[in-house]
């Protein structure tokens, strides 16, 4: 089988999932993607044929980028044509991401049943374009937006699948790698593989009134690479008054084993990717969910919403990160600590009422876990082998 997907790691990691479970059922598999996004690397980390292919996206306020993208479009549509015809896969499996157009057009035109899977709450414009001739279409949400009405394919509520790392994660040892007790309480916060600066921003400002008043707490932060330094600049700021709080504030440009460091945690703050979200509630981590504001539909917070909607988070706006009646102006400022305790932030209330409530988390961990879909990578390579079983 032939799978696709790329651009970001929501459309990568799921793939992978996949073809954990199936390369564990003896099936064949290569990855096709672009050479220039992060899959080339995944994919070769998981030890799995890569191909690449040309492909590319467009920028809606440039219509000319539209002509450019499609021209490249149509040289991928050839390149894939060209390794169907020599790999002979049973199924082309597409995860979304510009390079699924040409390699699920291809698989189209050459026949071979395709399979489509969309994990976010609203489709994709990849997905949106491809579902209409695909053999069956895999959701992570029971109700998801923007499904083409002309589409052929059966439609099955599946999840997402997430990595084994994650199913075999270990808090224990991710709090014995960062020194951190085991009776401590633990909040992580992330925004990505590059970071999020609102999110940065907002978690240094928060910092001394959280570790301040709540003196168990240890906070595990993901700044993403780019963000880092700046990010470590602001905390020597706080750490030059209060130094004690030094040994309680985890900054780490990337974290290698998230697994192992989100089962360590007691509350999770986090974008609402729907990697971010399966993997939080196959664990059963409650979390606070902060969408992306410029997320295609606004997906992310439908994804959010629907965690929401069972108890199992809290959602704050992007915006609700300042303190109150402040907007974010600056963002090429260095990052401040403290915070301003007569007009704290949404984020710095919620979070200070979250870590001091053990019932409430471990009641948002019970919903969280209700939603979760541990089974998604199985349930899915077991609706692919059952389509190819009855086309046989």
């Amino acid at each position: 089988m032939i799978l696709s997907g790329g651009g970001t790691a929501g459309h990568i990691y799921p793939a992978l999932a996949l073809a954990d479970e199936l390369r564990s059922r003896q099936i064949e598999l290569s990855f096709v993607g672009t050479a220039s996004g992060p899959e080339a690397q995944l994919a070769a980390d998981a030890d799995i044929d890569f191909t690449a292919i040309s492909t590319g996206g467009f920028d809606r306020s440039r219509p000319l980028t539209l002509l450019t993208s499609g021209l490249k479009a149509l040289w991928g549509i050839r390149q894939a044509l060209s390794l169907l015809k020599k790999e002979h896969p049973a199924a082309v499996v597409c995860f979304g991401g510009y390079v699924s157009v040409p390699v699920g057009i291809a698989a189209t035109m050459r026949k071979i049943p395709l399979i489509v899977h969309e994990q976010n709450s609203h489709v994709g414009m990849t997905n949106r374009l491809l579902a209409a001739s695909a053999n069956y279409l895999a959701l992570t949400y029971p109700e998801t937006a923007g499904l083409p009405q002309d589409m052929k394919a059966s439609c099955e509520h599946i999840g997402n699948p997430v990595r084994k790392s994650v199913h075999s994660a270990d808090g224990a040892r991710a709090r014995a790698e960062l020194g951190i007790p085991t009776t401590a309480q633990v909040l992580l916060i992330f925004g990505g593989s590059r970071g999020a600066r609102n999110i940065n921003q907002a978690s240094l400002a928060a910092a001394q009134h959280l570790l301040t008043q709540r003196p168990n707490l240890h906070i595990v932060h993901g700044t993403g690479k780019l963000e880092y330094d700046t990010v470590v600049k602001g905390l020597e700021k706080l750490f030059e008054t209060y130094p004690d709080l030094r040994s309680r504030y985890h900054a780490l440009p990337y974290i290698e084993n998230m697994g192992d460091v989100m089962d360590s945690a007691d509350l999770v703050v986090a974008r609402a990717g729907a990697t971010s979200i399966a993997e939080l509630t196959v664990l059963g981590k409650p979390s606070v969910l902060i969408p992306y504001p410029y997320a295609t539909d606004d997906h992310q917070t439908t994804n959010a919403q629907a965690l929401v909607d069972l108890g199992g988070a809290r959602l704050i706006a992007d915006k609700q990160l300042q303190p109150k009646n402040q907007a974010i102006e600056d963002q090429s400022a260095d990052y401040t600590s403290g915070t301003n305790e007569d007009n704290p932030s949404v984020f710095v209330e919620t979070l200070l009422e979250l870590t001091g409530n053990a019932q409430m988390l471990a009641a948002m961990a019970k919903h969280a876990l209700d939603m979760g879909k541990p089974n998604a990578a199985e349930a899915l390579a077991d609706a692919i082998v059952n389509l190819l079983d009855d086309k046989q």
